[in-house]
């Protein structure tokens, strides 16, 4: 009677745990935790938070079909530090939270993601492995040492990571176009995966050595600023812009360059002679007063 008894007793209470997790009115199910009062305030204000009261939560439904979503710091509210929430945002294609005081974020629930503007906050990382269909990223000015997952943006064209903290940077993406990653600490890149590329900008950086013969497709160079002694040029014959003042250069030959319209190699000490193929006219020319530009260079 006993054994009985415990038999129906179990059931029942499996049957009222699974009905209490279906129960739609479960809160966990039917809200979004907003911790983060200056997030939750821009979106009362938007209309997406149609309860209208800053409460630390919002419906899951709000935010489901959200696909644009712009959280930009326009000086009307608050900066945002903590963006728990974002999970529920599950179609979003879209996001700006540029300009807020952000040191981590989790993406991996927003799957949809195309373009994102993260510029301005303190992230040291960022795990992108999870945001296969991403277009754009701007993470200028946080304070990133490192990045993960962004082989998995097989759709990336742009990327903007200028001013952040990054030693070293490998780029299989190739479908990229372009790349800013100026005023970091760069030691290595390996960009050879890139092959797509066409504009390049790289200044400020502790860079003593750069492999562009993948890159076939450079139109825009920026190299100023670094520690390099010699760059070879020869495969990137549609180079239109090339800056590479305030390096160490001991020699520099755009003879392949033909369609090279400006060209900035001043502030190299060691480097006297530039050599250009016979014929070649470079438009705009900015050179120290020791340099020269020779078919033969000694």
């Amino acid at each position: 009677m006993k054994k009985a008894y415990a038999i129906v007793a179990l059931t029942l209470y499996f049957l009222s745990a699974c009905s209490k997790s279906d129960d739609p009115s479960d809160p966990n199910d039917t809200y979004l935790q907003i911790p983060d009062p200056a997030f939750e305030t821009i979106l009362v204000e938007q209309g997406i938070d149609t309860d209208g009261v800053v409460n630390q939560q919002m419906l899951r439904t709000d935010a489901q079909y959200v696909s644009h979503l712009d959280l930009s710091s326009s000086g009307s509210f608050d900066d945002i530090s903590d963006l728990t929430g974002i999970e529920g945002f599950t179609d979003l294609t879209y996001l700006s939270a540029g300009g807020h005081q952000l040191t981590d974020i989790d993406l991996s629930a927003n799957t949809q993601l195309d373009t994102l503007y993260l510029q301005a906050n303190y992230l040291t990382n960022i795990d992108l492995g999870k945001n296969p269909h991403l277009l754009l990223v701007n993470l200028e000015s946080n304070e990133l040492e490192s990045m993960d997952g962004l082989s998995n943006a097989t759709k990336l064209k742009k990327l903007f990571l200028s001013f952040n903290y990054m030693e070293e940077l490998y780029l299989d993406n190739a479908s990229l176009e372009l790349l800013h990653m100026g005023q970091n600490v760069l030691k290595s890149i390996d960009i050879r995966g890139a092959v797509n590329l066409k504009n390049l900008f790289i200044i400020s950086n502790d860079l003593t050595a750069v492999d562009l013969s993948s890159n076939v497709l450079l139109e825009t160079v920026l190299l100023s600023d670094n520690a390099l002694q010699t760059v070879d040029f020869v495969h990137n014959s549609k180079l239109t812009h090339l800056y590479i003042s305030s390096n160490a250069l001991n020699s520099l030959d755009v003879s392949n360059n033909l369609e090279l319209v400006d060209l900035r190699a001043d502030r190299n000490p060691t480097l006297s002679c530039i050599k250009i193929a016979a014929g070649q006219e470079i438009l705009t020319v900015s050179k120290s007063d020791y340099q020269e530009l020779n078919t033969v260079c000694q």
